[in-house]
């Protein structure tokens, strides 16, 4: 809003409207007007402040080609801006930017032979700008904080006061937890940062990262109202039994213990023994009886070598440890489980491209009857050429693959392999052997299992019952009857089930009974057991344990295949017990199909029933 008067009664005296400004000045003026709109109060009307700036504009032009220079002319203008209220920091920026950038240009001075000097005297003049207003800003604010400091001096000792009441108060407030009291993250950040930086030589400190198990149902079923009582308990119980040391909550269920000036790592497990003990007893809120354990993880070492944030990582990681290993118990930060789990994490980023790359092939094993020694099936065995670490087995990435859910594609893949290599096989004439291949848990559960194996076997010409499909006991683990329906469909089609590792689950043998499986393969686990003497006690139990799956299978009309047959000893006590067919280093290696082309050929020989035919693995 414009306030009454001429221009010169209320622009700094040393301005006056020269009648002829020199070409440019008034589109410049403007765009300095535009620049600094809005940064600074300004009691005049936009005419009045483009005609002030004008007339700076002017003074500035006459200053460039003044001779000799002077760049004092720069810290009367800056001045002039404080007096006319140009007093933000941002005016003053935004002043010098739009000079420096527009003001030899809008006035026509850009191509003259002289610029370059031009341009070095608009730096000065700037400078001197720059210097002026900051004098001037200076000079008035030291007079207004004259005004305000004898009012400041009174209101002082009462702010002081009040200062150092609420000081206490609200530094408690940033640093604890306002339900339960303790320390907060913030305050258990600060203590450990401080006792890295504090350690001397050869100091040891460690941590109990402690989370509830099973709150969330709490909250879920009696509310959060006493979820948050219960916390409250759980924070007295664990400060009475850890009293020694800094216990902070971090957040949610999850504790802290800071645990400084170890000597070993057991002073921070009895630490965790204690945390247990302290919440073994049940918890009566509100009429509500509420049992409650917890998940502890526990890093102890020294602090050389480490960082706050390494621990902490460390002791995090180690809780999980603790949730996976079944709750309500501590777990011991392992360096090698770590390090194979960071290599499993590789494994898990690298599989999709390794995938696209076709980096996993195929090897072929024998499945050889003890009875005659022929070649009865082969199984085919993933493995993956890894790039940096080589050839691995499946135990190095299946695990990964069932977890990321590649295992699905995966399994797809070698089964189409598998079988597009066992046409190949039959093709050859003579005794061809069925090619069975492993179906992971999450294919066996795959609703679209029966339709991608149809279209695999359509697609290669194999046919069905030249297929054998192996699965574990822990597949036909489900609350649904979705696996035992598709393991019908596929048997209906021609194609054999087997049950593979048979003896190390837990699924009803009364499955046996119900599903289309034709064999079952005996964990290698058993077999290992006739490697040892015939008086060891364990062989005679191994031995019995055999013989009663083998008597269980032939029962149902099942073939029983031994895996993990390395010796000619296994062989022949396996024939003794019973069971039919066998596969193991000592009938053949895994390796590629060529091997097993030389024993389909017509000219192949069968080999013995107790040979050793690595040839063809």
């Amino acid at each position: 809003m414009a306030l009454g008067g001429s221009v010169a009664e209320r622009l700094p005296s040393s301005t006056s409207v020269r009648p002829e400004p020199a070409p440019g000045a008034m589109t410049f003026a403007r765009a300095w007007f535009k620049a600094i709109a809005g940064t600074s109060y300004l009691p005049m009307a936009q005419a009045e402040v483009e005609a002030f700036l004008l007339e700076l504009t002017q003074r500035l032009s006459d200053a460039l080609h003044a001779e000799p220079f002077s760049p004092q002319v720069g810290l009367q203008i800056g001045t002039d801006l404080v007096n006319a209220h140009v007093t933000s920091a941002e005016a003053l920026g935004r002043s010098v930017e739009v000079i420096d950038a527009r003001l030899l240009r809008d006035l026509g001075l850009a191509g003259d032979a002289g610029f370059d000097d031009l341009h070095d005297r608009m730096a000065r003049l700037l400078g001197m700008v720059a210097t002026g207003f900051a004098r001037a800003l200076r000079d008035r604010t030291l007079d207004e904080q004259e005004m305000v400091r004898r009012a400041a001096m009174i209101a002082r000792d009462t702010a002081e006061r009040r200062l150092r009441d609420s000081e206490s108060r609200f530094r408690h407030q940033a640093n604890h937890d306002p339900l339960t009291g303790l320390p907060n993250r913030a305050l258990f950040t600060e203590r450990l940062g401080r006792a890295f930086a504090s350690a001397a030589t050869g100091s040891r400190l460690g941590v109990c990262f402690i989370d509830l198990d099973g709150f969330k149902v709490v909250n879920d079923t009696l509310g959060h109202h006493i979820g948050d009582q219960l916390l409250t308990a759980v924070a007295q119980r664990l400060g009475q039994a850890v009293s020694d040391h800094l216990l902070a909550r971090m957040g949610g269920d999850e504790f802290v213990v800071l645990v400084e000036d170890t000597t070993c790592t057991d002073d921070v497990l009895k630490v965790a023994d204690s945390t247990l003990d302290a919440l073994s007893a049940p918890f009566h809120i509100e009429g509500h009886e509420i049992t409650v354990s917890a998940s502890i993880g526990v890093v102890e070492r020294a602090i050389a070598g480490t960082t706050s944030s390494d621990l902490m990582r460390a002791a995090d990681l180690t809780l999980h440890w603790a949730k996976k290993s079944g709750k309500g118990r501590w777990a011991l930060f392992d360096a090698e489980r770590n390090e194979r789990e960071l290599a499993q994490y590789a494994l898990a980023a690298a599989m999709p491209a390794a995938l696209d790359r076709r980096e996993f092939f195929l090897e072929y094993q024998p499945l050889v009857s003890l009875t005659d020694g022929r070649l009865l099936g082969v199984e085919a065995l993933v493995r993956w050429e890894h790039p940096e670490r080589g050839v691995l087995g499946p135990s190095h990435f299946i695990e990964v693959a069932e977890e990321t859910g590649l295992i699905v594609r995966l399994g797809l893949r070698a089964l189409a392999h598998a079988c597009k290599q066992a046409r190949q096989w039959l093709d050859l004439g003579g005794h061809t052997p069925f090619i069975s291949v492993n179906l992971a848990v999450r294919q066996v559960r795959d609703a679209g299992l029966v339709r991608e194996v149809t279209a695999i076997l359509d697609r290669t010409g194999l046919p069905p019952e030249r297929l054998q499909l192996e699965i574990t006991e822990s597949a036909l683990m489900s609350s649904t009857d979705e696996p035992v329906r598709a393991l019908r469909a596929l048997s209906d089609l021609g194609i054999r089930v087997a049950i593979d590792d048979f003896g190390t689950g837990y699924s009803n043998l009364s499955y046996l009974r119900d599903l289309p499986v034709c064999e079952l393969k005996l964990a290698g686990s058993f077999v290992e057991g006739l490697r040892s003497p015939a008086e060891d006690p364990g062989r005679a139990i191994d031995e019995r344990i055999l013989a009663t799956l083998v008597s269980l299978a032939h029962t149902l009309g099942l073939t029983v295949t031994a895996e993990g047959v390395e010796t000619a000893a296994q062989a022949e006590r396996l024939r003794l017990l019973g069971c039919d067919a066998a596969q193991g280093w000592h009938f053949g290696r895994p390796g590629p199909p060529e091997r097993i082309a030389e024993l389909i050929a017509p000219t192949a020989l069968p080999p013995r029933a107790n040979g050793n035919v690595s040839g063809a693995g």
